[in-house]
């Protein structure tokens, strides 16, 4: 008996090992993620750029500023991801002229048939990307569905938020940095008058 339990905890250990470094490894190419050497994925540091397919697989880039803009990753098994689709849709209809919402599906923890379906059955109309290779997935470091980036027209990370909050708080934080990036352009535009 102590042998098959000491069997199980070594394959569960070695099980451990594999994943955490299977988590750790990141694929970021040249070609789909442009990220300075010191970014960390919180709040007050410059997001890393990148270019993911889209469902038509169309490539679509991320993070260069220009516009607010909401990047959440998702996975079609997560519960909370379920829960919060409804909001999302409802955001992208609501602040679509103030921000841009991008569903990054972590392809790579997912099945893509099922990510379509998911996206077909809340019917989504905001751009869905598909991280495939899960190397930005793995640059943001995500670790927990949902989690969602709200970035600012500067390309700065304003807010990162680990699991599902209320409409009214999305509500919150997306009228909180659109006023802060109007009031600094209109900064911007005083001073060079």
């Amino acid at each position: 008996m102590k042998k098959v339990i000491a069997f199980f905890v070594i394959a569960f250990l070695l099980f451990g090992v594999a994943l955490y470094q299977y988590m750790s490894s990141n694929d970021t190419s040249a070609k789909t993620v442009e990220a300075a050497a010191d970014f960390k994925p919180k709040a007050g540091y410059q997001a890393a750029v990148f270019k993911l397919p889209n469902l038509a697989d169309e490539t679509i880039e991320v993070g260069s500023g220009g516009k607010l803009a909401l990047v959440n990753f998702w996975a079609s098994w997560c519960g909370p991801c379920e829960l919060e689709a409804p909001d999302l849709q409802k955001l992208h209809e609501n602040y679509g002229d103030v921000m841009t919402l991008y569903g990054v599906n972590s392809t790579n923890y997912d099945k893509e048939r099922n990510a379509r379906k998911f996206v077909e059955d809340h019917g989504f109309t905001f751009p869905v990307l598909m991280d495939r290779d899960g190397a930005v997935t793995g640059l943001y470091k995500v670790n927990t569905f949902p989690t969602s980036f709200l970035i600012d027209s500067k390309g700065v990370i304003r807010e990162r938020i680990n699991g599902v909050i209320t409409y009214g708080e999305w509500e919150r934080l997306i009228q909180k940095w659109a006023d802060s990036d109007s009031q600094a352009e209109q900064q911007t535009s005083a001073s060079s008058n």
